[in-house]
């Protein structure tokens, strides 16, 4: 068991840490569990996230929370969520950032699954396409500032309910400047949305979001990824040996709303290889943008 799932989330209810006091959990996960907070100095509620010190928190993990804050500090962009502060308690490591009142990306896309309508079942395109869009406009400018994400996933874009915008979360083992913090022999990140280079190599720039950000396009057109391999280690070894077949279904097959245009711009996003796929954010938005217009 690791060291979130033993944490005891209720003893840290009503706490202070530096500014903030917390209120309740709002979830758990590998990098952490959040808490919905209220901030005393500002009057504000926020979202803490934290880091159990324990035997079982290695080096590594620590260094990637620190890394987490430190990189989104120098990020300032409408589509990414800031952090405001961190800090360090005697049982913990923590940060505050936005809260965000909303649901996940792969949230939304398994409620629509539930549609007792079949062409309902899917995102909207034009929601598709405008979620796609901004997320490239928010990674584009991370690209820009040095920051390579390395996890993008539905999970890591969270919608926020009142305009509707999405905000790329958890930075947690991205690349800045080409500095990494990994543990030694593994693979830290999400095998269905990892660009085969970094698999292979754990080299990684742009076009490896470029990548994830294709294969999380894909699932908003579609809904169920009609994946060939599904355990962690035989998709991976799928990726590498035969990524031709790693799905098998076109989007075409899959969705009504995808002609051959879309399918060519998810197919160029998600080659295997980087030099293949779009260079970057901003040619692979104009080419969704130019879509939008003539579909």
């Amino acid at each position: 068991m690791s060291e979130i799932e033993n944490l005891n989330t209720d003893a840290f209810i009503g706490r202070d840490m530096g500014t903030v006091t917390l209120l309740k959990l709002i979830g758990k996960g590998a990098a952490g569990a959040v808490f919905l907070a209220f901030q005393r100095t500002l009057k504000r509620q926020v979202a803490v996230k934290i880091l159990p010190k324990s035997d079982r928190t290695t080096e590594a993990s620590r260094e990637l929370f620190r890394q987490e804050a430190e990189i989104v500090a120098i990020l300032s962009h409408p589509y990414i969520i800031p952090i405001f502060e961190m800090g360090e308690e005697d049982d913990c490591y923590y940060q505050v950032m936005q809260v965000v009142k909303g649901e996940d990306l792969n949230s939304r896309i398994k409620k629509r699954q539930l549609n007792p309508i079949p062409h309902k079942r899917v995102l909207p395109l034009t929601e598709a396409l405008t979620i796609t869009r901004q997320v490239l406009d928010g990674l584009g400018y991370a690209h820009d500032e040095g920051v390579v994400h390395q996890d993008i996933k539905p999970l890591n874009i969270l919608i926020e309910e009142k305009q509707n915008r999405p905000l790329i979360a958890d930075f947690g083992i991205a690349k800045i400047h080409q500095h990494e913090v990994r543990q030694e022999g593994t693979i830290v990140g999400s095998p269905l949305y990892m660009a085969p280079e970094y698999i292979l190599t754990h080299t990684t720039d742009s076009r490896s979001d470029i990548y994830s950000v294709g294969v999380m396009f894909f699932q908003t057109l579609v809904g169920n990824l009609p994946l060939t391999e599904t355990h962690p280690m035989r998709l991976i070894q799928k990726k590498i040996e035969d990524h031709d077949h790693l799905f098998g279904g076109r989007p075409s097959e899959l969705s009504p709303h995808v002609d051959a245009n879309l399918e060519a711009i998810v197919y160029k996003a998600i080659a295997p290889e980087p030099e293949r796929r779009y260079q970057t954010c901003s040619q692979f938005k104009e080419a969704l943008e130019n879509y939008g217009r003539s579909a």
